[in-house]
């Protein structure tokens, strides 16, 4: 089994365990059987080098691959030319970071049509990211850390899967981030079978080729949604909410892909991980002989 799964951060029965120190969370996800962690600088660049450096070391000795995730406040498709070189120093930053971990890709929000014209968002945004690739080819932090544009789940963001897939054609260094709930809330709870997800894997395929979808970066959760988009994750539990992970897992084994799975449930995004990764399991077992 290739197909790895991990949470986007740190579950709260981490801390009801006992345990204080992020630099521990590794050696906790190995014991539940988990093999990835996407680390956020979400909403702040704040770690010490110093503890950044142990959690990178920590993961190598338990078997954890990590990833990091770029503050949300990153928006190249801003019309300020200020806030498009704050946000390449923000990528910059979190590939800095991601380097003295280990990690070898960063995930990032494009940035925000809302304030003008979509098509002219979506060109700025192409333009300020090939930028950031050149300031971070001067650092000597790409290619060897891939930079991974995400799929977002509001109207007024740019993010798209063919938005995505566009700005991915321009370096085969620049991985997709496939998140399954952003997609199924931008479509109005557009995921509903397994060739919904089928398409998706296809259209990458399509687009990238076919040597490219293994690389994917996905993240998953059930998620809430409104006319707008996106409006809250929940848990796998949480059945009243869409997708529903067993119809991309079927697409996984179907095509003989093993992708990295990052799970976003509110709060316990460790447990579902591993239920997703059951799920995976159980169907890659009764599918065995079938594909």
């Amino acid at each position: 089994m290739t197909t790895k799964f991990g949470p986007s951060g740190i579950s709260d029965s981490f801390y009801e365990d006992g345990y204080k120190l992020s630099i521990d969370y590794p050696m906790w996800l190995n014991k539940m059987g988990l093999e990835l962690y996407e680390y956020s600088f979400g909403r702040g660049i704040n770690l010490k080098e110093e503890t950044a450096i142990k959690i990178g070391e920590n993961s190598q000795k338990y078997g954890i691959q990590l990833s990091i995730h770029a503050p949300y406040y990153i928006n190249f498709a801003s019309e300020d030319e200020d806030i498009v070189q704050k946000s390449i120093g923000y990528l910059k930053k979190s590939s800095y970071f991601a380097k003295i971990m280990g990690a070898d890709r960063v995930v990032f929000h494009p940035g925000s049509s809302a304030k003008t014209d979509r098509k002219r968002a979506f060109d700025n945004c192409k333009r300020g990211i090939y930028e950031a690739i050149d300031e971070l080819v001067k650092e000597g932090l790409y290619p060897d850390i891939m930079i991974c544009p995400e799929t977002m789940g509001k109207q007024n963001q740019i993010g798209t899967l063919d938005e995505i897939l566009e700005i991915c054609e321009f370096d085969e260094k620049i991985v997709p981030t496939i998140d399954f709930g952003h997609i199924h809330a931008l479509g109005r709870g557009a995921l509903n079978s397994v060739n919904d997800f089928e398409y998706i894997i296809n259209k990458v395929e399509e687009k990238l080729g076919k040597d490219r979808v293994k690389d994917i970066h996905c993240h998953f959760s059930r998620i809430e949604w409104t006319n707008a988009g996106e409006k809250k994750h929940w848990t796998i539990d949480d059945i009243d909410f869409g997708p529903e992970f067993k119809d991309l897992a079927i697409v996984l084994v179907k095509k003989d892909l093993s992708l990295r799975i990052i799970c976003e449930s509110r709060k316990n995004m460790a447990e579902d991980a591993l239920k997703l990764k059951r799920i995976y399991l159980d169907t890659l077992s009764s599918l065995k002989d079938k594909y």
